[in-house]
C-alpha cells in the first residue's frame, strides 16, 4: 500500500544544486520569489547579477586578493582562468579538473612503471614475510606467532593475574623443562594449544590469558607437593606414602610373557573392562611409524590390552590426548558417559588430579578430563626423549637396531635391552642416558605416584612380580576385581620402595629452584617462580 503523493506546483517548484547543504536552500513563499534559471546562466557566473543561494561567489575577488573568494577552500590557490574569468583547476559543479590533462583536456604526457613479473608489489615497508613489530627490532619469522602485536594493538600492560601460554613456553618448555604430561592441553578451555611434531606443547589458536595451562602446570605452576596432601592426606609426603595395603603380584595366564614385570596393570584393565567398571582405558602404544615411540592409544578390549602390554620409555602427552571425539568410533557409550582408566606416569597423575579438582570447562577435553575413573600410576625417577634414547644412544652410540629390540626395562638402576629372542643387548647403569632424559624430571620427588588409586612397579618385589601399592579406595576395587586371578602375597621389600623414593626426593630438592613445601598454597604465581628461576616476566611484549 503506498502513499499518495501531493500534486506539485511547478510554477513554484525551485531548482537548487543538488550539493548544495538542505539548511542553505530558502523556499520562496510566493510564487513571484522564484528565481528563474536557464541553462546558460548554470555555465557562467556572468549571467546574474547575485550569487545563487549556498554558492560562493566566484570572479568578483574577495578579500586578500582571493579570485574565487574560497579563501582556498576550494584548491584554486586564488589563482584565475588563463582567460581571467573564474579559478583555474575549478570545475562548474565546484570539483576539481584532473591534473594529468591540460586547460583544454588534453592529456599530458604520461611515465608508466613496468609491472615486477613473479612476485608481489613491494608496498610495505616490512617485508610480506615477516611479522610487524617494533622498529629496530630484529626480523620475527613468521612460524612463531607475536604476542608483542597484542599489546601494540590495545596498548595496556598485562594484568597482574592473567598469565599466558608465552609465559610457560618461556618458563617451562624453551627452558626444557617440559615433561610432556600434557596437562596444560587438557586445562586449556579455548583449545589453543596442541602437540607440535617434537612432541611439545605449541600454540595453534590465540591465547586468550586464562592462566590455566601456567597453573597445573607440574614443572610450572602446580605445586605438585601440595597436591599430595590434598588427594592423599599428610602421610602421603613421608617415605613411600601410608597406603591401604600393598602387594607382590603376579598374572598366571601365559600372555604375560610379552607384558612389563608381573603384568597387573594389564591383567586389572581387562577385569575393570569385563566387569562393565570402565570403557576404555587410555595406555601407550608403540608407533606405527617409529619403533619404540609412544603414542597414546585408547584401548576398549581385554585383546588391546593384552596387544599393547609392557613399557615404552617416553611422554605420550597422556592428557593431551583426552579429546574423547577422536575415540568415538571405538566407545560403545555417549562421550559424556564413558568411564575410564588413565595409565601415567605420577606426574600425569598429578594434573589429572589437579584438574578434576575444579569446575571449569576444558574446551573439547572436558569430556575426557570427567571420564577418568581410575588413575593407575608407574613408578618412575625419569622418562626420556625419544629421539635422544633411541636415536643417538641406542642407535648412533650402541648401534643397536630398533627393529630387533623386544624389550626394554629400568631396573636397580640400570638400563635394560633385550632383543626378541629374550637375549640381553645392553645393561648398562641408566645414569649413562642421563643426557637423553627429560631435564624437567630432575625436579620430581614423586616416584610412586602418591596421588594414584593404584600404583604399579618393580622395584620391591622378585622378579615376574610387580609391587602393587593399593592408595584409595577405587584402587581397592580395582584390586578386589583382579586378585582372584593373580598369584600375589604381601609386599616383598617395602624399604626398597621408601629408600628409591626417599632418593628421589633427595635429588628433586636438589634440583628444584623453589622451596618444596606441602603446605603451601596448590598454585604458584609466574612472579614468584621468575623470581626463583631468573625467567623473564611478560615475554609476550618483546615478541617471542
Amino acid at each position: 500500500m503506498g502513499t499518495e503523493r501531493p500534486e506539485v506546483d511547478h510554477e513554484r517548484e525551485q531548482v537548487a544544486p543538488a550539493d548544495a547543504a538542505p539548511e542553505l536552500v530558502e523556499t520562496p513563499e510566493r510564487a513571484d520569489d522564484a528565481v528563474e534559471l536557464d541553462d546558460s546562466r548554470l555555465l557562467t557566473d556572468g549571467g546574474h547579477d547575485e550569487p545563487m543561494p549556498g554558492v560562493p561567489d566566484i570572479g568578483r575577488g574577495g578579500e586578500g586578493g582571493d579570485d574565487c573568494g574560497c579563501g582556498n577552500s576550494c584548491g584554486c590557490g586564488g589563482r584565475s582562468r588563463p582567460d581571467g574569468d573564474g579559478p583555474q583547476g575549478v570545475a562548474p559543479d565546484g570539483g576539481a579538473t584532473p591534473t594529468n590533462v591540460d586547460e583544454r583536456g588534453n592529456l599530458r604526457d604520461l611515465e608508466f612503471t613496468e609491472p615486477a613479473e613473479g612476485e608481489s608489489q613491494d608496498v610495505y615497508d616490512t617485508p610480506a614475510d615477516r611479522r610487524v613489530q617494533r622498529p629496530g627490532e630484529e626480523d620475527l619469522a613468521l612460524d612463531t606467532p607475536s604476542y608483542e602485536i597484542r599489546s601494540r594493538m590495545n596498548d595496556i600492560e598485562t594484568p597482574d593475574e592473567k598469565t599466558w601460554f608465552m609465559e610457560l613456553d618461556e618458563a617451562v618448555i624453551d627452558a626444557d623443562r617440559c615433561i610432556q604430561c600434557g596437562t596444560c592441553v587438557a586445562s586449556c578451555p579455548s583449545d589453543s594449544i596442541g602437540i607440535g611434531d617434537d612432541g611439545l606443547p605449541e600454540l595453534v589458536e590465540m591465547c586468550t590469558g586464562c592462566s590455566l595451562c601456567w597453573d597445573f602446570c607440574p614443572r610450572g605452576g602446580l605445586r605438585y607437593e601440595r597436591q599430595w596432601t590434598i588427594t592423599g592426606g599428610d602421610d602421603n609426603v613421608k617415605g613411600a606414602g601410608d597406603p591401604i595395603t600393598e602387594f607382590s603380584a603376579k598374572v598366571e595366564e601365559e600372555w604375560r610373557e610379552g607384558a612389563q614385570d608381573g603384568g597387573l596393570v594389564t591383567s586389572v584393565l581387562i577385569h575393570l573392562l569385563e566387569a562393565g567398571e570402565i570403557d576404555g582405558a587410555l595406555v601407550a602404544t608403540e608407533s606405527d611409524d617409529d619403533p619404540w615411540k609412544a603414542e597414546a592409544f585408547l584401548a576398549t578390549t581385554p585383546e588391546e590390552c593384552i596387544d599393547n602390554a609392557g613399557s615404552v620409555y617416553n611422554q605420550t602427552m597422556a592428557l593431551g590426548n583426552l579429546n574423547l571425539a577422536q575415540w568415538e568410533h571405538k566407545l560403545d557409550v555417549p562421550i559424556e558417559e564413558a568411564s575410564l582408566a588413565l595409565v601415567g606416569t605420577p606426574c600425569e597423575i598429578e594434573g589429572i588430579r589437579a584438574l578434576e579438582d575444579f569446575e571449569w570447562e576444558y574446551g573439547s577435553q572436558e569430556a575426557g578430563v570427567r571420564a577418568i575413573d581410575y588413575r593407575i600410576a608407574l613408578m618412575c625417577t625419569k622418562n626420556f626423549n625419544y629421539e635422544r634414547l633411541m636415536g643417538e644412544q641406542l642407535v648412533e652410540q650402541r648401534g643397536i637396531d630398533l627393529d630387533d629390540v623386544g624389550k626394554m626395562d629400568v631396573l636397580d638402576g640400570k638400563m635394560l635391552v633385550y632383543d626378541r629372542d629374550g637375549d640381553l643387548i645392553v645393561d648398562e647403569d641408566v645414569e649413562q642416558f642421563h643426557d637423553a632424559a627429560l631435564k624437567g624430571c630432575d625436579e620430581c620427588a614423586d616416584f610412586t605416584g602418591y596421588c594414584a588409586d593404584l600404583t604399579v612397579g618393580s622395584v620391591g618385589s622378585s622378579d615376574q612380580y610387580s609391587s602393587v601399592i593399593v592408595r584409595t579406595e577405587q584402587g581397592l576395587d580395582a584390586w578386589n576385581l583382579t586378585k582372584a586371578d593373580l598369584d600375589y602375597h604381601d609386599l616383598e621389600d617395602r624399604s626398597a620402595i621408601g629408600g628409591l623414593q626417599s632418593w628421589d626426593k633427595k635429588r628433586a630438592f636438589e634440583s628444584l629452584e623453589r622451596p618444596f613445601d606441602p603446605d603451601a598454597p596448590r598454585f604458584v604465581d609466574y612472579t614468584d617462580h621468575a623470581e626463583h628461576y631468573g625467567t623473564e616476566v611478560n615475554p609476550h611484549d618483546r615478541g617471542h
